[in-house]
């Protein structure tokens, strides 16, 4: 279990995560990297579920991104559709975020395809509690997107016992600063 956490403000993406792998009501290691970044095409991917699933889809992932050179929004619908599609993928049990400077996604094995509406988004068994903490963190507060994620997944961390302290935080530039 774990929790994964998105939110973009300003001219910055930031994708957070704990390092919690719970098996049953075990705790079996707390320093796991949830959130990777993809560096050939400047992405960072967060996923939750199955560790195994999870790497898996990641594998497929950076391949699906490689054959859409990059654009994101057509690796995105390519994997959720191959996700979908296929008999064995279609068991793997994980979510997956990913976002660009520009885009950020929910990618299920349901076939589902979600872009927050207020660029903030979470996954895993405490993504509830550090959705509810970026949402109010966002409206409230004049934080930048990295510390609205730092304080979310704390507070997550604080409340889910399937979620520890223990975050990986990565960050990008929108490309309106790069300008």
């Amino acid at each position: 279990m774990t929790t994964i956490v998105s939110v973009r403000r300003d001219d910055q993406v930031v994708v957070g995560g704990d390092g919690q792998v719970s098996l049953g009501n075990t705790v079996m290691k707390g320093t796991a990297r949830k959130v990777r970044r993809l560096a050939k095409h400047d992405v960072i991917t967060g996923f939750a579920g199955s560790t195994a699933d999870a790497i898996t889809l990641l594998d497929l992932f950076e391949q699906q991104l490689e054959k859409h050179q990059g654009n994101i929004f057509n690796a995105v619908v390519s994997l959720a559709r191959e996700w979908r599609g296929d008999r064995v993928l279609r068991k793997l049990e994980a979510l997956m975020l990913v976002a660009n400077k520009d885009k950020t996604y929910l990618i299920s094995g349901s076939g589902d395809i979600i872009e927050p509406e207020d660029g903030v988004i979470a996954i895993g068994s405490g993504g509830n509690y550090a959705l509810a903490a970026a949402r109010a963190l966002v409206a409230n507060s004049d934080l930048c997107a990295r510390d609205v994620v730092e304080k979310s997944l704390q507070i997550a961390a604080d409340i889910c016992v399937f979620t520890n302290a223990n975050l990986t935080i990565e960050q990008l530039q929108s490309t309106a600063a790069d300008a």
